[in-house]
């Protein structure tokens, strides 16, 4: 990584905490079913904040092996569909569900780019029961259409997560520990989520949900930060 590449990360992750506060600063003080000032400001700053990390992976460019960024990158374009549809409208919830499971099985298919799939099998193993209890305390709560989206949505978000560890397992070193970080919080902040909208409100949920949501996508978009072409 040049000097220059470090300082354009420096910057991004700069521009990222600002749109990121931006957003949930918004999310936390609009009124619910109007359209004021702070609702504005959540619409420019949740987009804006993956769309920086969109910009920071596709600039990664040749220092990055050609697969992982782009399933990184697809990955994160993916994510910033899904952002879109669920700020706009919770009956878009679903799609915006099928945008971040595209977004998982692209970050999974980049994760294999120099690993087998699952080379670890204690991480797959770990959190598919986490999976699996979210699942059971959420179960109740879930309308049934939505039951079988969200169980393919939980096997493919612990499937990711699982990857990224074992990758780390196998390639120790700082950006496949981000990684690997960035897919535990993944399951961390979509857990939350849910729990807030299917089973109990949670005080400043934004904060906790879109904090561990943009944190998650800074460890898996640093895959392409100092990961060579294979």
């Amino acid at each position: 990584m040049t000097a220059g590449g470090d300082s354009r990360w420096r910057q991004g992750a700069v521009a990222l905490v600002a749109a990121a506060l931006a957003a949930i600063a918004g999310a936390l003080l609009r009124s619910p079913g109007e359209i004021d000032g702070w609702t504005v400001l959540h619409w420019i700053g949740k987009p804006l904040a993956t769309a920086i990390l969109v910009a920071l992976a596709w600039r990664a460019g040749a220092a990055a092996d050609a697969r992982l960024r782009r399933g990184v990158l697809a990955g994160l374009v993916f994510s910033l569909a899904g952002d879109v549809l669920l700020m706009l409208s919770p009956t878009l919830f679903v799609g915006g569900l099928v945008a971040f499971l595209a977004a998982h099985l692209c970050y999974l298919w980049a994760f294999t780019a120099d690993t087998p799939l699952f080379a670890r099998q204690w991480p797959l193993v770990a959190l598919g029961a986490i999976g699996a209890a979210i699942l059971a305390f959420l179960w109740s709560g879930l309308a049934p259409a939505l039951r079988g989206p969200v169980i393919a949505y939980v096997v493919v978000l612990v499937a990711m997560a699982a990857q990224s560890i074992a990758r780390w397992q196998v390639h120790p070193g700082a950006a496949t520990r981000m990684a690997a970080i960035g897919g535990v919080l993944f399951v961390a902040s979509d857990a939350l989520l849910a729990i807030d909208r299917f089973r109990s409100p949670i005080a400043a949920a934004p904060l906790w949900v879109l904090g561990t949501y943009w944190a998650a996508q800074w460890g898996i978009a640093q895959s392409v930060r100092g990961a060579q072409r294979q």
